[in-house]
């Protein structure tokens, strides 16, 4: 009888052992503790970014819910969709029984992502600061999702890639820049941001880095007292993009011909493509650096 209590006492111990180690844990772009207590199954990503860095993750096939524009990769437009950034259906996603919420804190949606966080669900906040924080996130999605097998080697591949461009660039002459986000009105970015880490790995500046607001917007006046070398802007639908300033004449960016345009799908969100994007950005500053007098 002892013996098989004893025996008994062995198993109860090791499930609980065995139950203990299944739990993982990690840290969060916010600096949260996010456990889930064995690999999540059924995630909802509320943003497009978290939707490219799930797949990138290898967690594609956990996706139970998406917001709008979540249109990369392509299998990704086959789920389905809870709202948007701005707003989400909050009954919907609780009848998907999700194990793992993956954030973004932007747009409309912060009281909704406060409700959701009250039935305990696990939430991981992606928002990464800088270009090897993408790859960051990609390794621990694929933690929670127990996917390592190949979101290991694919954050390790973008490692080496922001590396490689960061070793060819690092050292290259300074040229200040102007990000546009929108023309009307005039948003730009500020140093926090994570596009400001791509221009500085590329050898570019950001002329509103010190500014507090991460998403300010700027008056025409202040672009032209600041006189960038480089003017970026993304190509979007209803949006004039960089050629609002070729009337400009007095533009250094526009007297050396460096107004750019780069796909906002790779620099705008700040998923997996993003590190194309900074190759991209770093191609235009270098044709900049050629546009220089002799």
């Amino acid at each position: 009888m002892k013996r098989t209590t004893s025996i008994i006492a062995g198993a109860l111990l090791l499930a609980a052992g065995l139950q203990a180690h299944a739990a993982i844990t990690v840290k969060d772009d916010a600096g949260a503790t996010v456990t889930v207590a064995k690999p999540a199954q059924r995630v909802i990503s509320l943003a497009p970014h978290v939707t490219e860095l799930l797949f990138a993750a290898g967690g594609g096939s956990h996706i139970v819910g998406v917001v709008s524009y979540s249109d990369f990769p392509e299998e990704a437009k086959k789920i389905p969709q809870i709202g948007s950034n701005r707003e989400v259906d909050l009954e919907r996603i609780m009848a998907m029984k999700p194990d793992l919420i993956v954030i973004w804190r932007h747009g409309s949606s912060e009281r909704q992502i406060d409700m959701l966080q009250k039935p305990g669900i696990p939430m991981f906040h992606s928002e990464p600061p800088k270009l090897e924080d993408i790859a960051d996130n990609v390794q621990k999605l694929g933690q929670l999702m127990g996917t390592d097998a190949v979101a290991g080697p694919a954050a390790a591949d973008l490692r080496n890639r922001i590396a490689s461009l960061r070793s060819r660039y690092a050292k290259r002459p300074v040229v200040r820049s102007f990000y546009q986000v929108w023309d009307k009105p005039l948003y730009t970015l500020n140093g926090r941001h994570i596009v400001s880490d791509a221009l500085r790995l590329c050898g570019g500046e950001n002329i509103f880095d010190k500014l507090a607001v991460t998403a300010p917007v700027v008056s025409v006046e202040a672009v032209l007292q600041e006189n960038p070398e480089a003017i970026f802007a993304t190509a979007e639908k209803n949006y004039g993009g960089v050629s609002m300033w070729k009337p400009y004449t007095t533009l250094t960016a526009v007297r050396n011909d460096n107004l750019f345009t780069i796909d906002g799908n790779l620099l705008n969100r700040a998923g997996p493509r993003m590190v194309a994007g900074a190759a991209q950005l770093c191609e235009k500053l270098e044709l900049a650096r050629s546009h220089r007098a002799k």
